[in-house]
């Protein structure tokens, strides 16, 4: 399980017409919860870093297409 995907369920109106969705994901990055730069951070190469478009792995996020995602509870 992808730890940076977050489930929530919304509020589902009785009058809505459209039928609901009852559970919504979003993505939290990495960069969220590092609140300053710790020393001697392991680093990718520098050909490693250009494919990952960050230098450090800690920072690497796939970022999946939401469509991608496998929605919780369906």
């Amino acid at each position: 399980m992808n730890n940076q995907v977050r489930y929530y369920k919304p509020f589902i109106s009785p009058l809505d017409p459209c039928p609901p969705i009852k559970v919504k994901s979003f993505s939290t990055p990495p960069q969220l919860f590092v609140t300053f730069q710790p020393p001697n951070l392991p680093q990718f190469s520098a050909h490693e870093a250009l494919k990952y478009g960050t230098l450090w792995p800690m920072l690497y996020s796939t970022y999946d297409s939401k469509n991608a995602r496998q929605e919780e509870g369906d």
